[in-house]
């Protein structure tokens, strides 16, 4: 009891009752008053201590036996693991449990005694809402038993009788025993018209119950406080909260169906069935489930009795319902008159056979044996032909798509048998799961030190293995036994989807990246539980023969991509779909629904970090001898505070385990095969649920976790108009990458010599500031020493973060190359295009553009060579002011520096170390001297991408929009001689108001004098399109303040706060129509979001968009190391007013820089161009330029010459203005009239900007 307080008053109240991890940004304050630094330092202090006095806790937990760790699992909402074999061995059981159960058997929560059920009513008074997903196993285990026991006679009555009115029997087991037995006993019934009969006795005894149900539910309210309700379920059907608790349940069934499990299957189903209150969570997809499960096994009596139940819960089936069935018979060889009735029995539901294979899904042999069912019956028939191909019929892709000119897609320059093993190569990978490849960091001999270490680190690894795998099975053998008599266990089934050996192997890799800093459990917990599914979805492709059709598919598929095969007048996707269809049998592409919810797999990996901070243990001794022999753990679990109040949890290795893996050394990383660019052109997308990679699931939009509100968008869009939108992203994804080898030995070779923070280069840990002299013991430091060891803490961090991140990208880029790669692409959820390997890719900063070349060489032509001259001087950041050709002489002047740049990088005069982008700037460099040292520069083959950027493109699309002719020429919109910065016309307008107000007296204008510049206010000018608030604006404007060594620090705050205001009144002058627009957005977001609803819109392209803010929710995860509390989006709630009206201007802007690109993508691939873009900076080869300029000006204007606006208006009118009802409430007419007064727009002619030589340059 004694370690029970000392904990307890160690972690204090707020440890109690479950901190928080809110995953809402928080905003940092400039300044604080000196009692406040005060406090938080103290906090700071406080913090020091209770991390090293939890981790002794943790230790002394190893060899004690806590009362509180009793606590903590009974309340754990993990299931029904409190009583594992494991924990029995280190935890003293209670009274209670002494006096109840025999040693090592399990037993039903059905009868549970006094101080569980006191437990049970503390978790209920919590004042934080505690959220289940699904149901707890307890409390239906405890549910579905209560309720059996009044009708325990009845189960005998009715098996009398022979009736289908399903029992409610004491625990769910026996009945499901009494129904199994051989596939013949299952499959030789009653013929079809069996199951109307039944379903006509069961009508019967719907009638003669009606009485009894109605006092039964009498009685219930009564005792309304003893029969639980499912927490958290919504009426509102169409909820997302409702949404998730079905995807939850329909989660198990499909882990059931993947297990062989059908009885398991059919038990979990009737636990939700039997209960009225729980009914309404199961929809007709989670019975045809269960459907399918038995109609695997042959068992056609099952499928009947399922029928049965649906009609019960007043579903109606579906065709994936009669699909089952039909499947079921189509193994049996059903008679011909029983699959008759089945088959006109699904023709008065409203459905023709045919829309069996247009619509369902299908996986294994399941489409074969519903053919020869129906073949049974009409022998001739045949599989419907595939769908026509829709044209799409977007205004603005109506030459793009025409089929009167014959157009040839350019090709890849390998051939077919070369592509096909490049195919062969990414499937092992894939396979594999993960990828293990050498670290770049310098490798110095080995010290005996690091032999030992590693020799060490090995051993332990193996005792870890055995530990994790020993724990994982006693912790599935806890939750099978009480699933026999209580239930289920809400993780039982996801624990038995892969061989143990897989869980541990994704655990010991975890173990292997965490940092000595320590990491946020939340994010720990993401990680496995994501890790998991990842590999359950590859494994059920390779169970369901998706694998092989994706591979006999794929073989056909490069033969439009190979340079040695006859040019086709298809686009990928459409090619594929041309394969797919031909390919007829078979496994469907795209697999039956299976996602699992966030918080799913939230408890997933939570329950795996518990074990690993159980099992994982090293020798207390191992670092120092003569200390004593004895396990401790290697993980321990403390809290940080990440502000004054909010509290994290993390998970921190011990130090003994982290000098152990320092001295080591050891220079092999493991990475997901999913976060290393593909080795083969991506599978092209055809569905916003099938493409990219070979076998990792890849989702084509991006959103926040536990957001479904995007896919269900995508889902119901007709499929013909995101056909631009998948063209688009297969073009960006089919540009072939190789690396520039040069570039990344300078690169490595910096890397591995202390870095270079200048050039963007992280040093090592061995830099890293050292804390005080006395830092061994905080409590004797000063004040100042204090904050100088926590500062010094803070920077090693950083530090550890910075190096770690590059150490991943330059060693990926070190592992390809030698080889040819891709990036697939998928997007946010504004249309906003992204790599899908999300740590080396061409998005990523200065470092890892520069050693990125296209694969594909195109010789520079006339004008190549200059384009090469000017990218380069763009790099610089010099000469922003100054015309093309004035940039190319300036080029021409510093030849020497840069073939002295290109042949010696880091013993030359070093030009290129002082341009605003340096290692893209040395590879320009290297380029220019090569191709100037060639024969002829015109034929030399570059590799490399040129560059054109938007001019503040956020502002080019307002200008546009508004037809504003001021805001045209400041954003060179309008033709002009010489470029025009808008960031210096801004900075010139603030400088006129500062100049007034110091000629009256206003002090702060005064001490401004010489301070007002283009730097100081091109941030916010940047960003002010993009919706950044005043409070935003102010401190951008007191950073760059305080980057000035002469401003006076008193007059910061003053400074900014004058300064902003300032910038928002000239961006207002300049650009009236964009504020009229940006304003008339926010208004219309501001009447929408008050009335409840969510902004939503749809791209010019036809991509639906919704915005995903709501007011946020938090959902309490109970596990026995920490009450995990995820704020997260749910539409459940209201939506954010504030958030919504701040978001929509600039979410508005970035579906139109989006909708941009991917014209201009589609074009250039029309003309056989090479594109990619970092949103809207786009590139190509020098050869080409001239062409993607004249394109990308092309398709701005049709853009812009749709009507965008006017088009929005008549969309919201449509969706949010009932303009059917004839008495509207006073917002809609407020709202109505809103929408109706669209900003008008100036005199600007769209037809300038083909003329104008600096909109993107």
């Amino acid at each position: 009891m004694s370690l029970l307080r000392l904990r307890a008053a160690l972690l204090g109240p707020a440890r109690l009752r479950g901190a928080g991890v809110p995953w809402s940004v928080l905003r940092s304050y400039s300044s604080a008053s000196a009692k406040e630094k005060a406090r938080r330092t103290a906090i700071c202090e406080r913090t020091e201590l209770l991390e090293v006095l939890k981790a002794r806790v943790k230790q002394l937990q190893a060899s004690s036996v806590p009362e509180v760790a009793v606590n903590k699992v009974e309340l754990a909402a993990l299931g029904n693991d409190k009583y594992q074999d494991q924990l029995q061995n280190v935890v003293a059981p209670s009274p209670a449990r002494k006096q109840r159960a025999p040693k090592g058997r399990g037993e039903s929560l059905a009868q549970p005694d006094s101080w569980v059920e006191k437990l049970n009513e503390e978790m209920s008074v919590q004042p934080l809402e505690v959220e289940e997903l699904p149901i707890p196993a307890s409390q239906l285990a405890q549910e579905g038993q209560a309720e059996a026991k009044p009708t325990g006679k009845a189960k005998a009555k009715a098996k009398a009788k022979k009736s289908l009115n399903i029992p409610k029997a004491k625990g769910a087991a026996a009945w499901s025993h009494s129904l199994t037995g051989s596939q013949g006993a299952c499959t030789h019934g009653k013929p079809w018209m069996a199951v109307t009969k039944e379903g006509a006795k069961k009508e019967g005894a719907k009638k003669e119950g009606a009485k009894k149900e109605g006092a039964k539910k009498e009685g219930a309210k009564k005792e309304g406080a003893k029969e639980q309700r499912p927490r958290g379920v919504q009426e509102d059907k169409d909820s997302s909260q409702y949404k998730i608790l079905q995807q939850t349940i329909q989660s198990s069934l499909e882990c059931f169906l993947f297990l062989q499990q059908p009885q398991e299957a059919e038990r979990f189903l009737l636990m939700y069935h039997r209960s009225p209150g729980k009914r309404k969570l199961l929809d007709v997809s989670a019975y045809n489930i269960v459907m399918s499960s038995w109609a695997r096994k042959g068992c056609l009596q099952r499928i009947k009795r399922l029928f049965s139940l649906l009609e019960a819960a007043g579903l109606q089936p579906s065709l994936d319902s009669y699909a089952a069935l039909l499947e079921c018979m189509g193994r049996n060889q059903s008679s011909a008159r029983t699959i008759e009735r089945c088959l006109q029995q699904l023709k008065s539901s409203g459905f023709h056979v045919d829309e069996l294979f247009q619509k369902c899904l299908f996986e294994e042999d399941e489409q074969e044996k519903i053919l020869r069912a129906i073949r049974t019956v009409q022998p001739n028939y045949q599989l419907p032909p595939p769908p026509r191909p829709q044209a799409c019929k977007s205004s603005l892709l109506q030459d793009f798509y025409s089929r009167e000119e014959t157009v040839s897609f350019p090709k890849l320059d390998f051939s077919v048998q070369e592509l096909q093993e490049r195919f062969q190569q990414q499937l092992e990978m894939e396979l594999d799961n993960t990828v293990t490849i050498e670290s770049v960091e310098s490798t110095k001999a080995l010290t005996p030190q690091a032999i030992q270490a590693r020799e060490l680190l090995a051993s332990l690894r193996l005792q870890w293995h055995d530990s994790l795998l020993q724990a994982l099975e006693k912790s599935k053998c806890g939750m099978s036994k009480h699933k026999m008599t209580s239930g289920y266990n809400v993780l039982y089934p996801y624990l038995c989807l892969l061989p143990s050996e897989e869980y541990v192997g994704i655990m010991l890799q975890i173990l292997s990246t965490l940092s000595p800093q320590g990491v946020s459990l939340a994010f720990l917990a993401r990680e496995l539980g994501s890790k998991v599914y990842s590999r359950y979805i590859t494994l059920r492709k390779l169970r369901s023969h998706h694998l092989e059709k994706v591979q006999a598919i794929y073989k056909d598929y490069i033969h439009l991509l190979a340079r040695d095969s006859q040019p086709d007048q298809y686009l990928p996707r459409e090619y594929w779909e041309k394969l797919v269809a031909e390919a007829g049998f078979g496994s469907s592409l795209n697999l039956k629904d299976c996602n699992w919810p966030f918080m799913l797999l939230m408890r997933l990996g939570m329950h795996m970090l518990e074990l690993m901070v159980q099992a994982v243990k090293v020798p207390r001794n191992i670092l120092n001898p003569r200390l004593e022999s004895k396990l401790i753990p290697a993980l321990y679990h403390i809290y940080s505070f990440r502000s004054s109040w909010q509290q994290v949890g993390l998970i921190k290795p011990h130090p003994i385990f982290s000098q152990l893996v320092a001295d080591a050394a050891e220079t092999m990383l493991t990475f997901n095969s999913s976060s290393i660019p593909m080795l083969c052109p991506p599978v092209p997308w055809t569905s916003p649920h099938f493409g990219a990679f070979v076998l990792n699931d890849t989702k084509l939009m991006r959103f926040v976790e536990g957001a479904v509100q995007h896919q269900q968008l995508l889902d119901q869009c007709p499929s013909v108009n995101l056909h631009p939108i998948l063209d688009a992203l297969n073009q960006l994804g089919n540009c072939a990458w190789k690396i520039n080898q040069p570039v990344l030995d300078i690169i490595i070779s910096i890397f591995n010599d202390k870095g270079n923070e200048k050039l963007d280069i992280p040093p090592p840990m061995s830099e890293a500031p050292r804390p005080p002299a006395a830092s061994s013991n905080p409590s004797t430091l000063d004040k100042s020493q204090k904050q100088e060891f926590l500062l010094c803490k803070k920077k090693a961090a950083e530090m550890h973060s910075l190096r770690m991140d590059a150490l991943y990208k330059l060693s990926i880029a070190n592992y390809v190359r030698d080889k040819v790669f891709w990036f697939p692409h998928n997007m946010d959820f504004r249309g906003r295009t992204y790599p899908c390997p999300p740590y080396f890719n061409h998005l990523g900063n200065d470092v890892t553009r520069a050693i990125l070349l296209f694969a594909e060489g195109r010789p520079l032509g006339p004008k190549g060579l200059d384009w090469l001259k000017i990218h380069l001087i763009n790099l610089t950041g010099l000469k922003k002011k100054n015309s093309l050709q004035e940039r190319l002489e300036y080029a021409n002047q510093l030849l020497e520096e840069i073939l002295d740049s290109a042949d010696h990088p880091l013993t030359g005069r070093k030009w290129w170390m002082n341009t605003d982008e340096p290692w893209q700037a040395l590879a320009c460099c290297m380029e220019i001297a090569k191709a100037l040292r060639s024969p002829d520069p015109a034929a030399y083959v570059s590799h490399f991408p040129v560059h054109q950027d938007g001019s503040c493109n956020g502002l080019q699309h307002y200008a546009a929009l508004g037809r504003d002719l001021i805001g045209a020429m400041s954003v060179n919109l309008m033709p002009c001689s010489v470029p025009q910065d808008v960031y210096s016309a801004v900075a010139q307008q603030v400088e006129e108001f500062r100049k007034k107000d110091a000629d009256q007296g206003v002090k702060i204008a005064q001490v401004l004098q010489g301070f007002v510049s283009r730097k100081v206010v091109k941030q916010t000018v940047m960003t002010v399109v993009y919706g950044v608030t005043r409070y935003g604006g102010r401190l951008q404007m007191e950073k760059r303040l305080k980057e000035i060594e002469e401003f006076p620090e008193e007059y910061l705050w003053e400074a900014s706060q004058y300064l902003v205001k300032q910038v928002f009144n000239g961006i207002k002058e300049m650009f009236s129509a964009t504020r009229d627009i940006q304003n008339w957005l926010t208004e219309s977001a501001k009447l929408i979001a008050q009335s409840g609803r969510t902004v939503e819109w749809v791209t010019p392209l036809g991509l639906p968009i919704v915005q995903p803010y709501y007011r946020s929710k938090s959902t309490v995860l109970s596990c026995s190391m920490q009450h995990l509390t995820v704020k997260g989006a749910n539409s459940s709630q209201k939506p954010d007013t504030v958030k919504q009206k701040n978001a929509f201007p600039p979410n508005f802007i970035h579906s139109l820089d989006s909708t941009h690109m991917m014209l201009t993508a589609l074009h250039c691939l029309r003309e056989g161009l090479t594109f990619v873009s970092v949103h809207d900076c786009y590139w190509t080869h020098a050869l080409t330029v001239d062409v993607m300029n004249q394109i990308c000006r092309q398709q701005f204007v049709a853009l812009h010459n749709e009507k965008i606006l006017q088009d929005l208006s008549e969309f919201m009118l449509e969706k949010y203005c009932s303009p059917g009802t004839e008495t509207r409430a006073l917002w809609q007419k407020k709202l109505m009239e809103q929408l109706s007064n669209v900003p008008k727009t100036g005199e600007f002619n769209l037809k300038n900007v083909m003329d104008s030589t600096y909109f993107f340059s």
